[in-house]
């Protein structure tokens, strides 16, 4: 891809992977939100660090048709950028890292003092504190949301992540706490900070199962992301394919992805990443079609994360 002069864009749109920028129809089948490697004081003992477990799971994951997976692990918790890039090589899985900043929670230490900088800085020259391997540029935002609503820390991050985005056009994927709050989430990013609803990826709508939120977030422009099916401990799980045959019919099928946010070792060891593309992607198929499941899959991943650059 081709850069023109400072503060110019990119003539094409173009997926930002650990590898090097790509065009959307290379990442084919597409887990839209996972982990494989993660941390958080609030999962004591679950840490996701392995890399050789890692390659097991990227293995599986593309024996059963996965391609590329989209990699939520903001700055921070322990994302392992620099073993991405290493990992991606090995398995042929197209990669894509994060920047950005969870919820305060997460975090033991200082936050940093200019989110904004930071994230512009991770998504234009490289991940900081990558300590194997390379430091390859980050492809997305995420940001946190807090449960029916956004606190001082959300509105901070959610801030920084607005202005890099106005610098760079990298899209922004939002943790929505219990799956609540994507009005004002969308009245913050889009109203108040002119992000538009297609550069907003709203994560874990599945795990507040009303459908009417789920239309009218729809209906923005914003993708919706129905994530962590592969958490059997999910009370609004089985809820998934009525939620994507409500959207289906009413219209709403090219704004829908699909993930597996393997946060912990023990779901991880239950299912795992392969999930979605060893039961999820054929009950898909099965039940909603291969028209559908082609556009959650692969078609709108391409469009969802693939943007004109900022040079």
């Amino acid at each position: 891809m081709k850069h023109g002069e400072e503060g110019e864009e990119q003539a094409v749109p173009a997926v930002r992977t650990v590898e090097g920028d790509i065009p959307g129809a290379e990442l084919g089948v597409c887990d839209a939100h996972d982990h494989l490697f993660l941390r958080s004081p609030q999962l004591p003992g679950q840490e996701l660090a392995d890399s050789e477990a890692a390659e097991q799971q990227l293995r599986a994951f593309a024996g059963h048709g996965g391609q590329s997976l989209v990699q939520w692990t903001p700055h921070g918790m322990g994302r392992h950028s620099g073993a991405l890039v290493e990992l991606a090589r090995r398995t042929g899985v197209r990669l894509v890292a994060a920047t950005g900043l969870h919820q305060a929670q997460h975090y033991t230490g200082e936050l940093p003092p200019d989110p904004a900088r930071l994230f512009v800085e991770e998504l234009t020259e490289g991940v900081r504190g990558a300590v194997c391997g390379e430091s390859p540029r980050a492809g997305l935002i995420k940001v946190a949301g807090d449960f029916h609503g956004l606190g001082a820390h959300a509105r901070r991050t959610m801030a920084a992540a607005a202005e890099a985005h106005h610098a760079t056009g990298a899209p922004i994927a939002v943790h929505l706490e219990l799956g609540t709050g994507a009005a004002e989430v969308l009245a913050f990013l889009c109203d108040e900070h002119e992000v538009p609803p297609s550069s907003v990826l709203l994560g874990h709508l599945g795990r507040c199962p009303d459908v009417r939120m789920q239309r009218e977030a729809a209906q923005s422009g914003a993708w919706l992301v129905f994530d962590g099916p592969s958490r059997t401990h999910h009370a609004t799980d089985w809820r998934l394919f009525d939620s994507l045959a409500d959207l289906l019919e009413r219209g709403y099928g090219g704004r829908v992805l699909l993930g597996g946010d393997t946060v912990t070792a023990t779901a991880r060891a239950e299912t795992g990443v392969p999930y979605v593309t060893r039961v999820l992607r054929p009950r898909v198929t099965r039940e909603l079609g291969d028209e559908a499941a082609r556009r959650i899959f692969v078609d709108n991943p391409a469009r969802a994360f693939a943007v004109l650059w900022k040079s």
